[in-house]
């Protein structure tokens, strides 16, 4: 029996609320559904915005001036929503949703509080916000900042502990003069945007900022929401926790307008030649990623800085993701691309298509044995040709022992058996019987479509 998801909560006659969880051998279980668990689960399902529920007991007077002006201040120094800048306090307080009428009383929200509340007011009315900045060495603790303060105030605080402790080389390749920080400036920010404004403020929990020899992870309370998961992180359409703060946030010009940022987390480490971003570690619970500052790779730079240059355009995100799938298993098929880019196998195919016209992939076989790898010119970039001279002579040295084993087996071999054997076109096919004869491993017998070979 098939019962259809439901979008909202579901009792039975008598009032039963009950919900499914893993338990610690992965099977499931149904536990009671508690009502102070009723928000968090209306957020998930985006049946209800938590931030823009205004907070009972607080007042105006819970505003903090000097928020308010920094939050000004950064609406001009990120280039936000210019539209913002002449407004009033009250004016900007409502276009921002900083507050809401209740009873002919303007009431601050909890995005509200949450950007330019006091932090007596935080503590009082949302105990449940709290930023730590950890520094690990092993196992020894070498910073340990706990931020309870408004969320404005500790971006620039996390920043400013981002910036003191990142570390960049520069390099010049003729005209080109590129930095290479050990981490990008603009991926930790939508990842640390993200933590914050995906969050669920309605549980006890803490985001984490953690540096930990070469990895920097961010977590954050809450479950990635209804309809996300890892599979489709890259396509699926942005679904804030918390519309309103993500919504204020965006215009004052901290996050990604188009809430695509986590595409800024990927480009901001595939660029540089390093692991995507890490997101296994996440749960129904948490949402974690983990970013690498391994060496970065300077000739995938170079590369990838000259193709720019030349089209006079960004590199596509698909396009990063097919380059260093290939730069790290030398070889792909069109089914891993389309698991990959998390798109349509015809998208997928055209993002190689693509990719083998400007010279740096090139396919091997035909039809469903299709593979590609990295350009004989793309080797030679990367300072790599002894790469593709191995890989080139493994694929023939296969062919050529699936041929000779075939004819030992079925006594006798055809043009076109060897075409679906190696998966290669007629004229691949006919060469390579052609050289296996001159080498005198092949015989051949008969001609044009009656042509076969046998061995010697």
């Amino acid at each position: 029996m098939e019962v259809p998801k439901s979008p909202r909560l579901v009792a039975t006659s008598d009032g039963l609320l009950q919900r499914r969880r893993l338990q610690a051998d992965g099977t499931p279980q149904c536990v009671p559904f508690y009502p102070h668990e009723f928000i968090s689960r209306q957020s998930s399902l985006g049946l209800l915005d938590h931030s823009a529920n205004p907070v009972v007991g607080a007042t105006l007077d819970d505003f903090d001036p000097l928020e308010r002006q920094r939050l000004r201040q950064l609406i001009e120094r990120f280039s936000g929503d210019a539209n913002l800048i002449g407004l009033t306090d009250d004016e900007l307080d409502g276009a921002l949703g900083l507050v809401r009428t209740v009873d002919g009383q303007r009431v601050p929200t909890i995005a509200g509080l949450l950007l330019i509340g006091k932090e007596s007011a935080l503590r009082d009315h949302l105990p449940t916000h709290e930023i730590n900045f950890q520094v690990l060495d092993g196992t020894d603790v070498r910073v340990n900042d706990a931020y309870r303060t408004p969320l404005l105030k500790t971006f620039e605080r996390i920043m400013e502990q981002f910036e003191v402790r990142i570390e960049e080389e520069e390099m010049q390749w003729g005209l080109f003069r590129v930095a290479i920080p050990t981490y990008d400036r603009r991926a930790f920010r939508e990842a640390l945007v993200n933590a914050i404004v995906h969050r669920d403020y309605s549980v006890l929990g803490q985001v984490y900022v953690r540096l930990q020899g070469d990895t920097l992870s961010i977590s954050n309370p809450g479950g990635f929401v209804e309809g996300v998961t890892l599979d489709n992180l890259l396509v699926v359409e942005p679904k804030p926790r918390n519309p309103a703060l993500a919504d204020a946030i965006k215009r004052v010009g901290l996050a990604e307008r188009t809430g695509r940022g986590v595409d800024l987390i990927f480009q901001g480490l595939l660029r540089y030649g390093r692991p995507e971003p890490d997101y296994s570690g996440s749960d129904a619970t948490t949402v974690k990623v983990v970013l690498s500052s391994t060496e970065a790779d300077l000739p995938f730079i170079k590369m990838i800085i000259e193709e720019e240059n030349r089209t006079q355009s960004p590199i596509s995100l698909d396009a990063l993701i097919v380059l260093s799938r290939l730069r790290n298993t030398r070889r792909i098929d069109i089914a891993t691309v389309t698991q990959a880019i998390q798109k349509p196998e015809a998208q997928a195919r055209a993002i190689l298509e693509r990719l083998v016209e400007i010279g740096l992939i090139e396919p091997h076989g035909i039809k469903k044995g299709r593979t590609y790898t990295l350009s004989a010119g793309t080797y030679r970039d990367l300072g790599q040709s002894a790469g593709y001279v191995r890989l080139a002579g493994f694929d023939s040295i296969q062919q050529e022992q699936m041929v000779l084993q075939y004819v030992q087996n079925n006594d006798k071999i055809t043009r076109k058996e060897v075409m679906e054997l190696c998966r290669l076109s007629p004229d691949q096919a006919s060469h390579l019987l052609h050289r296996l004869a001159a080498e005198g491993k092949l015989n051949l017998h008969g001609k044009n479509k009656g042509a076969y070979y046998t061995a010697p």
